[in-house]
């Protein structure tokens, strides 16, 4: 509850005008000042009545592209049977708040409001909860309270179309290019013969020409053949423009990979979030969230060395320094570096993309001849 600004002259004046009449000796004025105390009672009890309100959210639809139209629908109704409600609603939406039109919502009624997402910027945008503020007839006070719940609605950055994904290496002795997306187990490598190893798994063709046993070591398919790692360090982007545009360039391999039923995985240069699985959704829905941070260690890049969770890593950066990066060039047989911004920057045996948006990088990457 707060004063309004003519409630907070009246106090002030009953003060005033109290004071001056018990000192003084005015009765005048002692039952000016009581009128104005009496005044501010009425209007605190006004506004501390709590209407009966019941208020639901719909968001249409709650996950789209920047750019995209989401609408938000607000159902008010007045549960009282017996009194209205003089009301000023005002719903939140991220860091701003949208006025809601409800005043004199009769008893039993109900009213529908409408109002669009901004959806200019990428990010997750809470929206809620309804912030109702009831006045007293005067204009002396006002109380705010909270009604109903919230919803979020996922902004996901601009897509841009790309037309080849690379599928890695081959993994079949036979030289063919194994898709199997889930649960197979097959020939990687052979090896020297140690105490422990199945007999089954010996080669013995290649035993005999090497006049040693070599076994054969086995890998499973199924781990992500593409692996994307977002860089989103606050230090590699001088212009946060950048960062959304190597937003883009992730969520345009994703779908990529997603359209040409390739395994793919994405992770963050700062280790706090990942994502990888069957669903578009999940990488999406990180990529809106993913908010550029203060981190300056690279301990994900030690990590995807140690673990090799694909064939091919793509690095998208702001910064032209790819010194960290060119170590991963041991664990993955394909390393592509899309660094946005002014600098060119080369590097041995990494396909580097040097460009400035998330459009200029869907044509460089259409544009390597071959995967």
């Amino acid at each position: 509850m707060r004063l309004t600004a003519r409630g907070a002259g009246l106090c002030a004046a009953a003060a005033v005008l109290l004071g001056v009449g018990l000192v003084f000796g005015y009765p005048h004025l002692v039952v000016l000042g009581t009128a104005s105390v009496a005044a501010l009672v009425f209007a605190a009890g006004y506004v501390w009545w709590r209407p009966r309100l019941t208020v639901s959210r719909g968001v249409e639809p709650d996950r789209v592209m920047r750019g995209e139209s989401s609408t938000v629908t607000l159902r008010v109704g007045n549960a009282s049977r017996l009194r209205g409600a003089t009301l000023v609603a005002h719903d939140r939406c991220g860091p701003t708040t949208v006025p809601v039109p409800l005043l004199r919502l009769r008893a039993g009624g109900e009213t529908t409001a409408q109002y669009p997402v901004p959806t200019e910027r990428r990010g997750v945008i809470a929206i809620g909860p309804l912030h109702v503020v009831r006045r007293d007839p005067l204009g002396l006070l006002a109380l705010a309270r909270g009604y109903g719940g919230t919803a979020q609605v996922w902004v996901y950055p601009r897509v841009h179309r790309l037309t080849a994904v690379p599928t890695g290496v081959a993994r079949s002795l036979d030289g063919r290019d194994d898709r199997v997306p889930h649960g197979t187990i097959t020939f990687d490598t052979l090896r020297e013969y140690v105490v422990g190893d199945e007999l089954r798994r010996v080669h013995w063709r290649t035993s005999a020409r090497v006049g040693e046993l070599m076994v054969r070591e086995q890998l499973d398919t199924s781990l992500p053949r593409l692996v994307v790692l977002l860089d989103d360090r606050r230090s590699s982007y001088p212009d946060p423009e950048l960062f959304e545009s190597a937003c883009e360039a992730a969520a345009s391999i994703v779908l990529a990979a997603f359209r040409d039923a390739l395994p793919i995985a994405l992770r963050l240069l700062s280790g706090t979030a990942h994502a990888s699985g069957s669903s578009a959704r999940s990488f999406l829905d990180v990529l809106a969230s993913v908010e550029i941070s203060d981190i300056s260690d690279f301990s994900s890049i030690s990590v995807l060395q140690a673990e090799r969770v694909g064939d091919t890593l793509v690095y998208l950066t702001g910064s032209s320094d790819l010194s960290q990066v060119s170590a991963l060039r041991t664990a993955y047989p394909t390393l592509v570096a899309g660094v946005f911004g002014d600098d060119r920057p080369a590097l041995e045996r990494v396909v580097v993309l040097a460009v400035r948006d998330g459009e200029e990088f869907a044509a460089a990457w259409d544009g390597v001849q071959t995967w």
